[in-house]
């Protein structure tokens, strides 16, 4: 992993509307960019349901919540319904965002996939800080109370 802060890696990837969302869009603002495995799956959920529920504290600071998965926009859609997620989530099915951020590799049991890894980047395009093998049970919090140490330092 790298040392923070560092340039955050560029990205343009679409969301469950097929909108086109990229790390520009987010220029002067904070960013918390999260990767996670699949929709609708019990790790997935919970964490997904935790950033929702910190959503609106998370906003107040001044950020964003984007979730990325290599899942089809009709997946996406579907997860967000289901569990009234406040977020967007982007389909990187080529895993390019997935790669840039290193959020690809050897998981349990030497399976590959995408990592549960959260990217908080400041105002400047910075990641600030990594979270790299995420509990997804009160990350929400995690992620508030980390954004409040950061943009008081």
């Amino acid at each position: 992993m790298k040392n923070t802060p560092y340039p955050a890696p560029d990205f343009s990837l679409p969301d469950e509307n097929g909108k086109q969302h990229s790390l520009k869009d987010f220029a002067g603002q904070w960013l918390v960019l999260y990767f996670y495995p699949a929709d609708d799956t019990p790790g997935c959920t919970i964490e997904a349901c935790s950033l929702r529920d910190a959503r609106d504290d998370i906003a107040a600071l001044g950020a964003h919540v984007i979730g990325v998965s290599k899942d089809d926009a009709a997946a996406h859609e579907k997860f967000k319904a289901k569990h009234s997620l406040n977020f967007t989530l982007l389909t990187d099915p080529e895993k390019v965002a997935i790669n840039a951020y290193g959020a690809w590799g050897k998981k349990q049991f030497g399976i590959e996939g995408i990592l549960r890894k959260t990217f908080i980047i400041n105002p400047e395009g910075q990641v600030v800080k990594v979270y790299g093998r995420v509990v997804p049970l009160g990350h929400g919090a995690q992620i508030i109370s980390e954004l409040k140490k950061l943009q008081s330092a």
